[in-house]
């Protein structure tokens, strides 16, 4: 059974105006049950992480400022976000999920988590709408705990997962890959263990190609036995902060080759939604959908 976080915390309130798309965490589910893809069954809910669990991949001192909410004007701007405590709080119930959905993926062979995919948080610091970076807090307790000893993430969000690579920089059992508009945020790259940049507006036979050149390679060369995929569709064409050209159809064809390749592996798969901002939230809905049908059709 097809196992999806998604907690009432996910449905936080933002100022008016804000242009970032909170509804999309409550509009994502309620579609897929009106449309029969899920039922009510193939919803977990999340507890929150522990600080044991987060100290980990974050530093004391950055989740102390969270806790006491004495981050600075200047790192709360970085993130993005008015912060405050719920949101803090919403940060580890949605990371707890990715974490969660690593171990139903080991069960189920894949599982997702309605939000997730905060690859711009590093160990000292957020940035870019991201608090707890959720895959690298997954990945270190997989492998502290014994239950990974190698892991990959594909980050084919718009833009590159900086803060994922630079937090295993120097950490060959998880190897980082990042396909991203070369010209998007940030605009100081970090170094994953393997970076595409892709041009502006790539269209769908471009991406494609490049990516179909790519993975199967790298699934070969590094054996993972655990792979964490972020499934941004900030990459579709109508995306207001993506500047690639992909379809909507030529995203869904995107998940479908990696979540084959997934199934074909026997790798478990754990998939964080990561970004998408088109102007029109329909498309946001339609397009992250297409992952969940998708991991239906292919592993169930």
């Amino acid at each position: 059974m097809l196992k999806i976080a998604f907690s009432t915390v996910y449905k936080y309130k933002l100022p008016e105006g804000h242009r970032f798309p909170m509804i999309k965490y409550e509009l994502l589910p309620e579609q897929l049950l009106y449309e029969g893809t899920v039922t009510d069954d193939h919803f977990f809910h999340p507890e929150q992480l522990t600080r044991e669990e987060l100290i980990l991949t974050h530093t004391k001192g950055f989740l102390d400022k969270l806790e006491s909410q004495a981050l600075s004007r200047k790192e709360e701007r970085n993130i993005g976000f008015p912060m405050t405590k719920a949101l803090v709080e919403r940060g580890k119930y949605i990371a707890k999920g990715t974490l969660d959905c690593a171990y139903f993926a080991k069960e189920y062979g894949v599982s997702m988590n309605i939000a997730g995919g905060t690859h711009h948080s590093f160990a000292d610091r957020g940035e870019g709408f991201c608090v707890f970076n959720d895959i690298a807090i997954a990945s270190n307790c997989l492998l502290n705990r014994g239950d990974s000893s190698q892991i990959m993430v594909i980050d084919l969000d718009v833009h590159q997962g900086n803060g994922t690579a630079k937090i295993f920089e120097h950490d060959d059992r998880v190897f980082t890959f990042s396909m991203h508009g070369a010209k998007n945020y940030p605009l100081r790259k970090e170094t994953s263990n393997l970076d595409i940049g892709m041009p502006d507006h790539t269209d769908d036979q471009s991406y494609l190609s490049k990516l179909k050149e790519t993975l199967p390679r790298l699934i070969d060369e590094v054996q993972p036995d655990m792979i964490f995929y972020l499934s941004g569709v900030d990459v579709i064409q109508s995306d207001r902060l993506g500047r690639l050209d992909l379809s909507i159809a030529g995203c869904k064809e995107r998940d479908r080759y990696v979540l084959d390749l997934c199934h074909q592996n026997e790798i478990p798969v754990a998939i964080s939604m990561g970004g998408g901002y088109s102007p029109e939230i329909r498309d946001i809905i339609e397009a992250h959908a297409n992952t969940f049908r998708v991991a239906q059709d292919i592993f169930f």
